[in-house]
């Protein structure tokens, strides 16, 4: 399915898998492609998830990922491969340990520790899901929120789109002035097509989606946009915690906020719940954060 410019839906998702599916050049090296057409930075979800997908692919499969640490070191480049190098730190009975380095011309771009755990039982809670967030069908599309800013559309209006993302709130690439402050960036996202049952896989796919929104909540919480009239940003680091079960291709709630923004850099919390209200998983980024400009 396509618009007639972008491919979305399976079309989209296809290529995402494309994109995510490495090409081994040893047993603990792998290789990495970035779509044709994208930003002129690569993706920080997408190198963040093609690292994970290199880790994984070199622990036992029964064994899934329940947290993942990484830093964005220096930008890279999307029309080059990415190299992935992977270090087995520990193989324990339960836990298994591995670090992913991300490199281009010969330099890492990111780096990341990633731990796995064989299943267990254990003591279970959660903080309840938010109340007050109408369901994703109620929502905008993503089409509906740029038809209304074309001049702010850019590369976005260009590059495929596997995630299907509908903003309880204003989004920040709105102009400057038609955002209101608000302390937290709600989204309900999916994969906007069918995976593989392969839980690494869903893993990954939620690793790329947990990159494209969180930052914003920064931004939100004072009414700024991003672009002219507002601000750049970059990822600085990425932490994610998996919690439960899920599936990328079902709807899950982002709860996004900023406990804290300051010398440039802002901090961003968020929580992910799927339909039912079950927490599937828990993110933190700091990004640095500049004016238009300046």
């Amino acid at each position: 399915m396509s618009d007639g410019r972008v491919a979305v839906g399976q079309a989209a998702v296809d290529q995402l898998l494309e994109v995510l599916d490495l090409d081994p050049t040893g047993e603990m090296t792998f290789r990495g492609m970035s779509p044709p057409v994208g930003p002129q930075r690569v993706y920080g979800g997408q190198v963040a998830g093609q690292a994970l997908v290199a880790a994984g692919r070199t622990v036992d499969p029964e064994r899934f990922v329940h947290s993942l640490h990484g830093y964005f070191v220096r930008p890279g480049d999307p029309v080059e491969p990415i190299a992935y190098e992977v270090e087995n730190i520990r193989d324990g009975r339960s836990f298994s340990v591995r670090r992913a380095v991300a490199l281009q011309h010969g330099k890492p771009i990111f780096f990341m520790s990633a731990s796995f755990q064989r299943a267990e039982e254990g003591l279970d809670h959660q903080a309840p899901a938010p109340l007050d967030v109408p369901p994703p069908q109620d929502v905008p599309t993503m089409t509906d929120r740029l038809s209304r800013y074309p001049e702010r559309l850019g590369i976005w209006g260009q590059i495929p789109r596997p995630i299907d993302v509908r903003y309880v709130g204003e989004p920040g690439w709105v102009r400057p002035g038609d955002r209101p402050a608000d302390p937290h960036q709600r989204v309900w996202m999916r994969i906007d097509g069918k995976l593989p049952d392969d839980p690494l896989l869903h893993a990954c796919a939620l690793t790329y989606a947990s990159d494209l929104t969180l930052l914003d909540s920064v931004l939100s919480a004072h009414g700024e946009v991003w672009g002219p009239g507002g601000l750049v940003g970059a990822s600085l680091d990425h932490a994610l915690w998996f919690h439960r079960p899920f599936r990328a291709d079902e709807w899950f709630l982002y709860d996004c906020l900023s406990p804290s923004a300051s010398g440039a850099r802002g901090l961003a919390t968020g929580r992910m719940f799927t339909t039912d209200g079950r927490q599937i998983a828990s993110a933190v980024q700091e990004g640095l954060l500049r004016r238009v400009g300046a």
